[in-house]
């Protein structure tokens, strides 16, 4: 049915275009029959001063009812708290420069119409208006820097510090996929160097840090409602970028240079799931910055709990190290001296069972 309608309605243009041409072939024709053709202004002068105003009505008129049927399909609710202020700030700028884009338009396509050429008319000589000039540049100037500072204040606060409770979780963009990665019982991640980058150890963990070795790493990315969350970002290949379009979050992953982001999730998955009355929706974190042929495949599910949810299914993953543990008998882990550190002090029995197994 929806293949009938998009050539149904193909074929309507198409016709539609040919109606055009014919009608503007005979016009011309017509005033080359008359003569009208050598007087200064012909009759296709007037013509397409009048089509000026009336495409001009139908292309807004076409722009406001695409925005006003399609808006709920594109607005994303919003699930974090500074996402309540990133979408002020979107639409007051919409609000100015969108009556800003509706203005200029209705008086370029009726200035068409209205001073079109015609032998009974002198064309007025306006070489400058000084106070025009200075209205025109004045104006917007305090409009934009209104709009950057308010902006400004917004995006610092994004920005600043984590705060001190905030969960560090760290995310890695490579060709192409995501990769997540959590602190254990320590609160703290363990360090990590590209050169430790192999096969097996895609984060490049440095195993020798004792931080590291009750690190986990699921494969979605699991966040409590109404607990800061600090995302460490960075990229192990190729520019990328983390987004995350119901959070309003949204920063590069660049190799070489971590960044982070910041941010409180004030909706659980499950409640957005009961506001949308959509039990399959799902969060997710996309990459929006072109980096190779299987730049649609970088996808993530993002799942929201409440925070007792969230320690309960925290408390119940396996360690990266519990669950590679041939990596450091037969593989390149060989290098990393885990019996050790557990003999310094690391009193975690899941720690030491590696020493154990070792």
């Amino acid at each position: 049915m929806d293949n009938t309608l998009l050539i149904l309605g193909a074929f309507g243009a198409i016709l539609i275009l040919v109606i055009l041409i014919t009608v503007f072939r005979v016009i011309t024709l017509v005033d080359v029959a008359k003569g009208s053709d050598k007087k200064r202004a012909s009759s296709s002068n007037f013509n397409n001063a009048l089509l000026m105003p009336i495409f001009g009505l139908l292309f807004l008129g076409g722009i406001f009812y695409y925005s006003w049927a399609s808006y709920e399909d594109y607005k994303l609710p919003v699930a974090s708290d500074h996402g309540v202020r990133t979408d002020e700030l979107f639409w007051i700028t919409m609000l100015v420069t969108g009556g800003v884009f509706v203005i200029t338009h209705i008086l370029l396509f009726w200035y068409g119409w209205r001073y079109r050429f015609s032998e009974k008319k002198k064309a007025l000589f306006y070489p400058d208006n000084t106070k025009l000039e200075l209205a025109w540049t004045i104006v917007p100037a305090i409009a934009l820097t209104v709009l950057i500072l308010s902006g400004l204040f917004v995006w610092n606060d994004m920005t600043a510090e984590a705060p001190e409770e905030a969960i560090n979780i760290e995310v890695m963009g490579y060709q192409f996929a995501w990769g997540v990665r959590y602190p254990g019982d320590d609160g703290e991640l363990g360090d990590y160097n590209y050169q430790l980058i192999d096969n097996v150890n895609a984060f490049g963990v440095n195993f020798n840090d004792k931080a590291a070795l009750d690190d986990f790493m699921p494969l979605k990315l699991v966040i409590p409602k109404g607990t800061p969350v600090n995302l460490n970002i960075r990229a192990r290949d190729v520019l990328h970028s983390v987004f995350l379009p119901h959070f309003r979050v949204k920063m590069d992953a660049v190799p070489g240079m971590p960044t982070n982001f910041h941010f409180v999730a004030t909706k659980t998955t499950e409640e957005v799931r009961a506001e949308t009355k959509n039990p399959d929706f799902k969060y997710e974190m996309a990459c929006t910055e072109i980096c190779g042929r299987g730049h649609f495949s970088m996808r993530m599910e993002v799942e929201v709990l409440t925070k007792e949810e969230y320690d309960k299914w925290a408390s119940e993953q396996k360690t990266w190290v519990n669950m590679n543990q041939d990596y450091f008998t037969e593989g390149k882990g060989k290098r990393f001296e885990l019996p050790k550190l557990a003999e310094e002090g690391q009193e975690n029995e899941e720690k030491l069972s590696v020493k154990a197994a070792l």
